[in-house]
């Protein structure tokens, strides 16, 4: 069947669906606003996406923080966020981060709405944006939504690229936003491989059999990549310069294959003296899973899923996502070339997306997040061809059974996302903050328990004081005290120490006044030094600091024994 050529629904059927799909948006809409409406305790906005932007503009300018690797990744996005947080509001990044996946459910509406209708845009903007790890990002700050966006523009504009015959201007529109993703996350790199080579595959199998095609394929590749490098390159110049790497620290062995470069993140959270492990390991080792578990990631993903936990992929899919898309391809040898081809590309760029961000890197589903417009594109095909002729050949009974076969598979696609977003929105429980009931200092207590040790150092430690923070998470966004991170530097100085005196002088070599400790986490993993270790730091605890403050299982400690000199 071709596009445009469903069966027609009478204009009130049609109005009523619209008119629900839309109300129900608006409904997921407010939720999430109301959701982002508090203040941020989201891990990676503490480390670096609120963090760094903030030290930016304590400094007045973009510097190297050698102790802090997130700040050599590239910041587009990031940048953004220093306008509100100059303006004293950390909650505005929120919506800057959901501008992004709304800009994405309009692209999703618009194509849709033009290959098949404006009901089923509207549905596959919905299921989009209530997508549960769709809604968890709205609600932070990060910068995966961008990425999603930006990705997924350029897709559609080699779409347009194709529908056009060719034109260069599309091509060019296309690269610059690919550009643009490899600027907002080091995950573009998948999509900047992805699109370059389908730019060198579609023109190829357009033209095959004409004069010079396969130096015109190249030339058309090799633009491409150059013009979305250029988009990309402040980031690549300013990291050269820094490290000599332009994408530190991905690939600093090849880049700095002599060890230079190497080193240059001061003890940031003691990883550096773990013993590498890939992905794979990382899930049978420590997770204990099989062989099987670990080649069924990739269709996992969509099933199981946890936020929060690392294990199951720290996010939430919909198993939607990989059910409808198999339909979408029923039937497709009657299609016009330009939908087969956007098919194909759909789907070619979901799947191999996905299993270069399985293999390339700890499996989080928020990763290949840039999968999720394709998939929902391709879910709305899949539906529609249930719809029309499916269960038209498959059911030989009333219209009003085969309409609630469809109502109850979008009722249960759309109720798996209605379920995370309850859940979602009772753990962060917006109204209690946005009612007064809690106070921000309160809201943000609750999240994160170092919060009121850090309040405290503000208050009464001097720009001259360092904060070593101990199992703090590297979180160091509400400190306004110079503060460094790391997990073992105390274990190391103990090791080392003949006295624990010897631990104090060398703190205080590296400028250290106090420590911001998390006394639960250290409490757990000092049962696993040598005795010789805790023997040491015994001593060191109890004759050379001082408790200033103290709750929630974190405190502030002040170094007794202060011998200072620069780091």
């Amino acid at each position: 069947m071709l596009l445009g050529d469903a069966k027609p629904f009478s204009g009130e059927k049609i109005s009523l669906k619209i008119a629900v799909y839309g109300f129900m948006f608006i409904g997921v809409a407010t939720l999430i606003a109301l959701m982002a409406c508090v203040p941020p305790v989201s891990r990676d906005a503490l480390t670096h996406h609120l963090y760094i932007p903030k030290l930016y503009l304590q400094q007045g300018r973009i510097y190297e923080i050698p102790g802090i690797t997130f700040s050599y990744y590239p910041m587009n996005l990031d940048l953004l966020y220093l306008v509100p947080l100059y303006f004293k509001n950390d909650i505005l990044p929120k919506f800057i981060h959901f501008a992004f996946a709304l800009l994405t459910v309009l692209m999703i509406f618009r194509y849709l709405k033009r290959r098949i209708n404006t009901e089923y845009a509207l549905l596959g903007g919905l299921f989009f944006l209530s997508i549960p790890v769709i809604v968890c990002q709205s609600t932070i700050v990060y910068v995966d939504l961008g990425l999603v966006c930006f990705l997924f523009a350029s897709l559609l504009y080699l779409f347009d690229w194709i529908e056009s015959g060719f034109k260069t201007k599309y091509l060019v529109i296309s690269a610059v936003f690919c550009g643009f993703a490899l600027g907002t996350k080091y995950n573009g790199l998948i999509g900047f491989f992805l699109l370059t080579m389908f730019v060198t595959f579609i023109y190829e199998r357009y033209h095959a059999g004409e004069p010079f095609h396969s130096a015109k394929t190249v030339g058309l590749s090799a633009l491409y990549l150059m013009i979305a490098l250029v988009v990309f390159s402040p980031w690549m110049i300013r990291n050269t310069i820094w490290t000599g790497n332009p994408v530190y620290p991905l690939y600093n062995e090849i880049f700095n294959p002599d060890g230079t470069g190497v080193g240059i993140i001061a003890d940031d959270d003691g990883l550096e003296d773990l013993p590498h492990m890939s992905p794979f390991q990382i899930r049978r080792e420590v997770y204990g899973e099989s062989g099987w578990e670990i080649a069924l990631i990739p269709l996992r993903v969509f099933f199981q899923g946890r936020d929060d936990d690392p294990r199951y992929f720290d996010g939430k899919a919909n198993p939607f996502l990989l059910l409808l898309p198999v339909f979408a391809f029923f039937g497709i040898r009657s299609a016009p070339r330009q939908v087969k081809t956007e098919k194909n590309l759909l789907l070619g760029f979901a799947v191999l997306f996905l299993l270069f961000a399985c293999v390339q890197t700890d499996t989080r589903i928020r990763y290949f997040a840039p999968v999720f417009p394709p998939l929902v594109i391709l879910s709305m095909f899949g539906l529609r061809y249930i719809q029309e002729n499916f269960l038209h050949q498959k059911l030989q009974s009333s219209d009003f059974l085969k309409q609630t076969t469809v109502a109850m598979i979008i009722v249960v696609m759309l109720g798996l996302n209605a379920k995370y977003m309850a859940e979602r929105f009772s753990y962060v429980k917006p109204m209690d903050y946005l009612a007064g009931k809690i106070s921000r200092d309160e809201y943000i207590q609750k999240f994160r328990p170092e919060y009121a040790a850090m309040q405290y150092a503000n208050r009464i430690l001097n720009k001259n004081d360092r904060i070593l923070g101990i199992y703090i998470g590297s979180r160091g966004y509400y400190s306004d005290i110079d503060i460094a991170f790391s997990l073992n530097l105390l274990q190391k100085l103990a090791a080392q120490a003949q006295s624990p005196e010897q631990i104090c002088k060398e703190l205080n070599k590296r400028g250290i006044t106090h420590l911001l400790v998390n006394f639960g986490m250290f409490n757990f993993w000092v049962q696993k030094y040598s005795q010789h270790e805790k023997q040491m730091l015994k001593g060191f605890f109890e004759e050379f600091t001082t408790t200033e403050f103290s709750k929630d299982r974190n405190g502030l400690l002040k170094l007794a024994y202060q011998t200072k000199q620069e780091l």
